[in-house]
């Protein structure tokens, strides 16, 4: 059997050879309706809010004596055809995400700041609000 290198190795991980992943996977409720933006470099996007149920855990935080019991993540879409699906969706719907995590770097009046967000690739409605 052949040994890997260092290089083929991820940090960390002994003994495996998988390449580095940026996947991410969402399954929750739409929290308000997505926003249209222009860029100042002239770029479109739309961005939304899920909220994404945390699986129950004895390990569960508490927030204000309260248990936290979602996530709410901020989604961007860049590409044209899936900006002009998400624009129609309606608070209050499933929706499932496939995508990235990204980290969105951009000067405000404080100067330099930072996100996190998923950048959908894509999505789709599983349940319609009645």
């Amino acid at each position: 059997m052949a040994r890997e290198t260092k290089a083929q190795q991820r940090p960390g991980v002994e003994g495996d050879a998988s390449p580095p992943v940026n996947l991410v996977q969402l399954c929750g409720r739409l929290a308000a309706a997505p926003i249209e933006q222009v860029l100042p470099s002239g770029d479109e996007l739309v961005t939304f809010r899920l909220v994404v149920p945390r699986p129950t855990s004895r390990w569960r935080g508490k927030a204000g004596g309260r248990a936290v019991s979602v996530d709410t993540i901020d989604c961007s879409v860049w590409n044209a055809a899936l900006r002009r699906k998400v624009v129609r969706w309606v608070p209050g719907e499933q929706i499932f995400v496939d995508g990235c995590l990204r980290r969105r770097f951009w000067r405000g009046p404080g100067g330099a700041r930072s996100r996190y967000d998923v950048e959908v690739l894509k999505a789709s409605r599983l349940r319609r609000t009645p």
